[in-house]
């Protein structure tokens, strides 16, 4: 078992060493089940996420235990790297990885749980009094991603959550951090990497607005894409960057 703890989360060593074994009997709330699982679960007065990744097949099971990092790790390294540059993600505590003897087996990437109580598909359930500034600051933690050369690759609207703090200001964490591009982002490819994203007129304008005045573009060009990417390219970000 190969067991990583954020140094800023070293007294919570035991708690993410006893999560598979948790995870097993079936501790914690389940939030989401599908091909992985997330529940949440509570530790001396806390709130964690724990993200179960599935099993891979065979041949993966391999490729993984020897070559390749698991998803786990890498949603760990991600987030560390996006608190670095500013942008927001529930903070990293730390991952697992259980394999039997060279073979990978099993992945879990535990986070505090996030602050922000919303996620962007509620924004087409009710209306939001800020919703422009939301808009406004998904459209400025994209620039800042871009600029530093990164592009979320399931960048859709299960995985934006926001919220207001007490003092007005609005709040954007990225989840489901374990496939991220790495490389120059350009106009074209970085108005595709918000193909995912449904939006009105108003919402592809005002990320546009903020995305273009950080990055130096055009906000009409870069509206334009972006609607020109979700109304005839839904799917996947895989292209090329």
């Amino acid at each position: 078992m190969t067991l990583v703890v954020n140094p800023s989360f070293e007294a919570l060593r035991p708690f993410v060493a006893s999560v598979p074994d948790r995870f097993e009997r079936g501790e914690g709330s389940v939030i989401y089940q599908g091909r992985n699982e997330l529940r949440v679960m509570e530790h001396e007065g806390k709130r964690y996420v724990v993200k179960s990744f599935h099993a891979p097949h065979l041949i993966n099971r391999f490729v993984y235990g020897i070559f390749r990092p698991s998803k786990a790790k890498r949603s760990y390294d991600n987030a560390v790297i996006y608190l670095s540059i500013g942008v927001g993600t529930p903070a990293p505590v730390g991952y697992v990885n259980v394999r039997s003897g060279l073979l990978f087996d099993r992945s879990y990437y535990i986070s505090e749980e996030s602050r922000c109580p919303h996620v962007y598909s509620e924004l087409f359930e009710r209306k939001f009094p800020y919703e422009d500034e939301v808009m406004r600051a998904i459209g400025r933690v994209t620039a800042t991603l871009h600029e530093h050369g990164y592009a979320h690759k399931d960048y859709g609207r299960g995985n934006i959550l926001f919220g207001r703090d007490e003092d007005g200001t609005v709040r954007i964490e990225i989840v489901d951090l374990n496939r991220m591009h790495v490389g120059r982002i350009g106009l074209k490819a970085g108005c595709k990497n918000l193909e995912r994203l449904p939006a009105t007129p108003r919402m592809h304008a005002l990320i546009a607005e903020e995305y273009a005045r950080l990055r130096g573009f055009d906000a009409e060009e870069c509206c334009r894409l972006m609607a020109a990417y979700r109304r005839v390219q839904p799917g996947l970000i895989d292209g090329k960057y």
